[in-house]
């Protein structure tokens, strides 16, 4: 583990957002797993909401996907590496009230949660499976430079 991925995942600890990761991984009986890089998977996370096949609390990666499957995509992963590292530097969960407000400015702006939203860019809207609607036709699906 790095120096940086070590001072995230105490980071994380003491503002709280990963022991609250714990929390909701137990609370849905989710399996928890030491991941790379500092970060726990938890697999077979069932509650409706949130709606992604991944998310991230704290150091916490939950997957809906079963035990041997989550965390087995490095992309995926990398994207949620990077929540992981927005909880570090918006102090814990504050990054939630960020976050959501962040959503709800991209609902107005593109018609969804993820084109517009400035913490799913940093992360990386094609790691985490989204779609670039908010410059479609200027740098093509997914800021390529291809044409739509």
């Amino acid at each position: 583990m790095t120096p940086g991925q070590r001072l995230r995942q105490i980071a994380n600890v003491l503002n709280l957002s990963t022991p609250i990761g714990l929390l909701v991984a137990a609370a849905s009986h989710s399996k928890v797993s030491h991941g790379p890089r500092g970060l726990l998977v938890a697999a077979g996370y069932s509650w409706k909401l949130p709606h992604a096949g991944a998310f991230t609390v704290g150091n916490v990666v939950l997957y809906r996907a079963p035990e041997g499957l989550a965390g087995r995509d490095p992309v995926l992963l990398g994207h949620e590496e990077r929540h992981s590292t927005q909880y570090s530097y918006c102090l814990g969960l504050p990054f939630l009230v960020l976050y959501g407000a962040s959503a709800g400015w991209s609902m107005l702006r593109t018609g969804n949660p993820a084109s517009g939203n400035f913490f799913e860019r940093q992360a990386g809207l094609a790691a985490g499976g989204y779609i670039d609607t908010d410059h479609q036709g200027q740098d093509g699906p997914a800021g390529k430079g291809i044409e739509a």
